[in-house]
This record gives C-alpha cells, structure tokens and sequence, in this order.
C-alpha cells in the first residue's frame, strides 16, 4: 500500500513537473525575442535593434523602407493584441469574437461609417507617395510578424484568427481616435434636453458663450418635436459611446497639456518643450516608444498601433507634443421625415431620398447579423444604432472625419520630419480631423503652435451646442476656414506658449465653437510658468507636470461655505466643513479635503439636476464638461431654478438642497471608507488601476490588470490623473499618457514615461515595470545619442534580408 501511494505521488509530481514545463514553454513561445538574428522579407539591407533597459527599441537602417518594416515588426512584438483589438473596434467586428455581447458595439462603429470611409480612403492612397509606402512598409513588418510567430495568448483566449493587417485598418484606427474626442454624443442631447423640456432659466446655468468674443447664441426654439422615445434611444446611444471605451480597457483621448518655453525663460538658454497628452489608461499603454535612425532621418518618437508615423517625436534639432483641439467637429441633425415617404427627409425646402447600403456583422456563436445604414445629406443616420427603440425622428451626425479630405497620415510624415516653423506650419494645416493643437520648439530657438482642424463655416444664427434642425439652413456648411484664421502662434514677445484644452482666442477673431476643458487647468499652469523670478529646467518643469492644485474646488465652495456653517452642527461634521473652509485646492495623497469635496460635488450635481434631467439623462450630463461649468454657476446662484425638488409641495432653496447634499456626503463616505474620517485620505479613495480589454472576464483581470495604486492628483489639476464625477471610491479613469521634458540644449537628456511598460505581452519583463515609477512621478532618459543608446542597450536584435 505504502509502494501504491509512493508510485501516486511519484506521478502527481512528475505530472505537476511536466504541466509546469508546458507552461512555461508556453509562456516563453509568447515572448518577444530581443536578440539573435531574424531574416525578414523584402529588406535591403540589414538592420540593427538595439533594445535598452525599458526595452525601448532604437532600430537603425540604411533605408526607410527598411526602417519602417523593422518598426512594423517589432511594434507587433510587443503590441499585436492591441492592434487587433483596436482595429475590430473601429471597423466594428469586435463581436466576432467575444459574441453577441459587443453587437450593440459593432452596430454604433459602422453606423458611425468610420468602416466604410476608411475602405474608401484607403483605395485612394497614393502609392508613390512618401507616407504611403512608409505605411506599406510598416504594415508588412507587422504581418510578417504575425505570419512567423505564435498569436498572443489573447488569441488563443478568445480564438482569434489570424488575419493580415490593411492600409484601411489603419485609417479606421485614425477614425476611432477621431472618435473619442466627439463629445457631441453626450453633450448635445442632454442641453438640447435642459433647453426643449425645460426651458431658458435652466439652461442659463451652462456657460456656453465664445469668450471674449461672446458671438454664438442659443436658439429659442425646438429644434424638433423629440417624442420620449427618441430621448429614450439619445440616452442610449450617449451611454453606449462612453461605455464602449470604458468598458474594453482601449484608450480615449480626453485632454493634454503642453507647453513651450523660449530661451529667454530657461536656464540653458534654448527652447524647452513640455508635454503630457490625457489618454484612457489601459494595459498595454497606448504609446510605443521608437528610436528611428536611416540616413537624413532620426526620430525618438511615440507610436499608437498600426501607425508608423509618431504621434509625438523629438530629436537634436525639433520636437513637438499634441493637445486635443476640442473644437466641435460633430453635429448632431434632426431630420424632417416625409410623412409619406420615410425614406424621405426635408432639405433646403425639398425631400430628398436617404441612401441606404447593407453590411453584414460575423457573431461568434450566434448567426450573423445583416444592417441596413441609411444616410441622409447632412451625414449617416446614427438613431438606427438602435432602430428597435428609437422614435420616429432620424438623427444624422455631421463629422469633419468622414466630410474633409484630412491627410492625416501625410500630415505626421512631414511632421516627424518639421525643422523649421514653416515645415511644422504646413504640416499642421494638413490635420483636418481630429482637431489638434500642435505644440513645437526647436533648438534653432524658435517656438510654435496651432491649432489644427478644417473648421467649418456654419450659419451665423447656428448655436452648434445643441441637436440641429435639418429642415432649416442652421444644419448647413458654407465652406470652411483657411488655416491661417485658426487659432496659433509663433515666437510670441512673452516668451512661451501654453495649451491646456482651454477656448483659445483665434487671432483672426474667427470664433471656433467646442467642448472645452475648465480654466482652472490652464490657469494653474499659467500661474505657474509666469511666476517672477523662475528661471526653467528640466528639474524645476517636472513640478509643474506633478503639480495636483488647482482653483475649481474653492471656487466651487466659496459661495456655499456660509451655508455649511449653518446647516452641518455635528462636531464630527463641522471639523471636515473646516478642513473644507482651509483647502486650497490640492489633492495630495493624505488629504482628506479632496476626499470630502469630490463626494460633495457629486452630492450636489445630482440633488439639484436628476430630478429635473431623470437619471439617464444626469448620467450623461456627469460626462459632460458642460456640468464642469455649470457647478461654479450654480453655486453661486441662489436664485436658480435648479434648487426646487420637482415633485415635492415645497419650493426648496439652494440651503435645502446644500444640506441634503452634505448628509448625503457624510453618509456615503463613512459607509465606503469607514466611520473615522481621518482615514479618509484621498490615496485611500482615489487609485489609478491599468486595466486589459480581458479584464471584465473574472479572475483574468488579477492576470492581466496593473494596479492599483493610491493617486495624487485629480480631475482638472495639471497631474490630470481624473475621476469622473461621481460616488467614491474613485477609479482614475485618464490622466498623462506620458510626461515629456525636452531641453533643447542637449535634447538627447530628454526625460519621459511610460505609464505601465512597452510591452504588451503578459510575463514579458517589461510588462508593467515602469508602472511605481509613473504614479510616484519619476521620470527615465529617452536616449538619444549613439554613445548612450551603447552604454544602455540590453540586447540586439540583428534583422536581415531574408533568403
């Protein structure tokens, strides 16, 4: 017996033994492979990638062609998960393989038409063109990749197939991205709302003037006759667009900042350039680091998947960062329907047939499912995303994406390669969608900025911040403006140029309508760069990116103060009204005001707007940047129609509704975080956690997920690691992508970060291992110069003409 259960467990180990083994060949068959030599296909040369301790590769060629095809091959190391995802996102096929769940998904990206643009553009390309054969080059390396190697073991989760990458694909990725800066989705349907169904006096509390200029104004009047199930399929539809990207862990832009600085405000005496784009976080993180190098071209540069021009890029002589415009690039259009002939709309006093064509979407699972996407003049019809529930109002959206000619990818070839304000200048005006600010500086010392965008001509009378009326010449586009009257700079006499999302002022006086970010924001960093006496460097700028201050908070408390001390008696209570009354705006990680004041803030946006709004249509205001400007107005006015409860006999004010905000504050707070507020500090109630498009299937986001860790910082502070607003805890839902610092002295000591790591391979040592470094707000080296890449490269890979 004693022989039987020795031979038993002999076996179970040997079994656990061999199962260990399997998986860690299995493991290791997933992993890039940084060294040795590689043949590939179609190089005329041999190329060199030497990867350094972040596993950053700085890849040298004696061609583009060939130094496009090795980045192609070693992004797709690192990232050919999230090029797949991102992709089956943008020409929605997403349900193809993680089943009917992601239908409702796949139907919003092709009603979006983002699929059928890019096929079109796409066919279009020019092959002689520089920027396309970089693109052909870059997409063969990634496909000879992925046709040499096991798939990730995302893959084999999900059972994805193989499938080569297209000159298309990359087009819709550039339609997504475009995507997730239309806050008109979520913006538009809920003021339509507040001004249709309420009236005037509530939407008085938005402040959605031009400053200073002040031209855009509201119209009085409906712009249609929405039914309660047409509000019914608008609140789906804000909904499904923000949950979309939240949901699958794949990157949103949502802010930035940037900043250039001339030599007469630093220490070195030459320009030095700032930069931290506000992206989603998500594992992996949506920059790939590169150090390109072929004769007469070196960049050090950040790519996004299936892009082989970087987004952001610097070397010895020039480099540049990016902001979102935040111009208003979508309309949303109200239809007049023909009452007999639905497929008939009003245009110019006319009815005009709507176009329609069939796309069929692969189910895994399930049988496929066929779309018809109708279309009017004004842009698709996005209400048949649910035609099921919707009323009898068509919407058509009007987005610069699919309307201008945008050679975006022309656009970032001539950029990466900008030397000079007239090089970056030209490259700029071919950005028609999105809208970008770019923000550059060269070692030559000059210093520039525009804001680049075609932006339309609308009617005078048209007030963009609202659901259009089709029927009526308000939804009509007379031309667009010259580039030359967009908002930008060069070499201003002050010295810097600055960029927050924050309404700039066009010199031509052209008023640019838009969802803007906050001041504060902004004027924090002013406020900072412009102290007297401060000479800058690349040391004393990190503070400013780390900065967590700014003045929304108090502002948003000033005029409410008075009132807590009247209505909060408890002493318990009254002690946090006085951390409150001393808070200057910061949001440090042992702060307990930030705590308090986030949870009153939603408290208060939902005592006084969900019972007018309803709780769907509050939900999508909470999205909005239009509620961020409402607050400060609403706090401050006692006489707002907002502070009356609907559905109550009495007729509240604003001290009823500040208390009921506070005990519902105070409740909440200790019912999450405990009953002793000094444990309420903001790193205990805000924390940032990378999260995998896998995560959402239980246990794997302990597998895949980063995090979390407590996080500084908050919405609107310059260390823009944001919450929503909302109930806490709080998940950092976006924040720095990245936080670069470029002294163009001696650009080759640039400093950087990547949030989580380069790779995107799960076990791969560079994972997640930049991760602590970013959230306690270190930076690394970028290398840059030949002896620094040798004295800090790990390994190389050595690529060569395949035989």
């Amino acid at each position: 017996m004693k022989r039987a259960l020795k031979i038993l467990a002999l076996s179970l180990i040997v079994l656990l033994l061999v199962a260990a083994a399997a998986a860690t060949w299995y493991v290791r068959t997933k992993l890039p492979q940084r060294s040795g030599t590689m043949g590939l296909a179609q190089l005329q040369a041999s190329v060199t990638v030497d990867y350094d301790e972040r596993g950053v590769p700085h890849i040298q060629a004696q061609n583009e062609a060939d130094l496009y095809r090795a980045l192609g091959y070693v992004h797709a190391q690192d990232r050919l998960f999230q090029m797949e995802m991102v992709r089956r996102l943008a020409r929605g096929e997403l349900a193809e393989i993680l089943g009917p769940k992601l239908l409702d998904v796949d139907r919003l990206f092709r009603t979006l038409g983002i699929r059928a643009h890019a096929d079109a553009v796409a066919a279009k390309l020019d092959p002689a063109s520089a920027a396309t054969k970089a693109l052909m080059a870059y997409l063969d390396g990634v496909n000879q990749f992925q046709a040499k190697h096991p798939a990730p073991m995302e893959f084999d989760l999900l059972g994805i197939p193989k499938r080569p990458f297209t000159p298309a694909d990359t087009v819709a990725v550039s339609g997504y991205l475009s995507y997730t800066f239309a806050a008109a989705f979520r913006t538009e349907p809920a003021l339509t709302f507040v001004r249709d169904k309420l009236g005037p006096q509530y939407l008085a509390v938005f402040d959605l003037d031009w400053h200073p200029q002040g031209v855009v104004t509201s119209r009085p009047s409906p712009t249609a006759d929405f039914k309660a199930t047409d509000w019914q399929g608008l609140n789906r539809l804000a909904t499904l667009s923000q949950q979309t990207l939240e949901e699958l862990g794949l990157p949103q832009f949502e802010g930035s900042n940037a900043w250039a600085l001339s030599g007469q405000m630093t220490s070195s005496g030459k320009p030095l350039l700032a930069g931290d784009p506000h992206i989603g976080y998500s594992t992996p993180a949506v920059w790939y680091e590169a150090h390109l190098s072929a004769p007469g071209f070196e960049l050090y540069g950040h790519h996004q998947a299936l892009n082989p021009m970087a987004l952001l890029g610097h070397n010895q002589r020039f480099g540049w960062s990016l902001t979102m415009f935040q111009n208003d690039d979508i309309d949303l259009i109200a239809e007049k329907v023909n009452p007999a002939n639905s497929n008939q709309v009003s245009i110019g006093g006319q009815w005009v047939d709507l176009q329609s064509r069939e796309e069929t979407i692969l189910v895994k699972g399930a049988a496929p499912v066929t779309l018809t996407l109708r279309r009017s003049p004004h842009g698709p019809i996005i209400t048949d995303v649910f035609k099921d529930s919707l009323g009898t109002t068509p919407v058509a959206m009007w987005w610069a994406f699919l309307e201008t000619e945008n050679p975006i990818l022309d656009a970032f070839y001539e950029l990466n390669r900008a030397d000079s304000l007239a090089k970056a200048r030209g490259a700029s005006s071919k950005i028609h969608a999105p809208g970008l600010n770019v923000v550059w500086a060269s070692a030559a010392g000059d210093i520039g900025w525009w804001a680049a965008a075609k932006l339309p001509i609308r009617p005078a009378t048209t007030n963009p911040n609202f659901i259009l009326d089709g029927s009526t010449t308000e939804a009509d586009k007379n031309g667009f403006y010259r580039f030359a009257d967009n908002p930008q700079e060069e070499n201003p006499k002050r010295g810097y140029i600055m960029s927050a999302n924050h309404q700039p002022k066009p010199p031509s006086g052209v008023p640019v309508p838009g969802y803007y970010n906050l001041s504060d924001r902004a004027q924090q960093l002013e406020d900072r760069l412009t102290a007297p006496g401060v000479v800058w460097n690349l040391q004393n700028s990190q503070t400013v990116q780390l900065d967590s201050l700014h003045g929304y908070g108090p502002r948003v408390l000033a005029p409410l103060l008075a009132t807590l001390r009247m209505v909060v008696t408890e002493p318990a209570e009254r002690m946090m009204v006085a951390t409150l009354e001393k808070w200057d705006g910061d949001h440090r990680l042992g702060d307990i005001a930030p705590t308090v004041f986030n949870q009153f803030l939603y408290e208060l946006a939902h005592a006084a707007f969900a019972d007018e709004l309803g709780e769907a249509q509050f939900k999508n205001l909470l999205r909005t940047r239009a509620l961020d400007f409402a607050l400060p107005r609403l706090a401050a006015d006692a006489n707002s129609p907002w502070w009356d409860r609907r559905g109550t006999p009495a007729v509240e004010t604003r001290n009823d509704i500040v208390k009921a905000a506070w005990q519902a504050t105070y409740k909440h707070l200790k019912s999450n975080l405990g009953s002793d507020p000094g444990t309420w500090g903001w790193g205990k109630a805000h924390t940032l956690t990378h999260s995998h498009p896998l995560a959402a299937q239980k246990p794997l986001d302990k597998l895949f997920n980063v995090g979390p860790f407590a996080a500084p910082g908050g919405r609107e502070t310059p260390n823009n690691l944001a919450q929503s607003v909302g109930p806490g805890p709080w998940a950092v839902t976006f924040g720095p992508s990245t936080r670069r610092l470029i002294d163009f002295a001696d650009a080759s000591k640039a400093l950087g970060i990547n949030p989580v790591g380069q790779s995107g391979v799960l076990f791969d040592a560079h994972y997640k291992d930049q991760a602590k470094t970013f959230i306690a707000g270190g930076y690394v080296l970028q290398h840059l110069k030949p002896e620094d890449v040798k004295a800090n490269t790990r390994s190389r890979l050595n690529l060569t003409p395949a035989k």
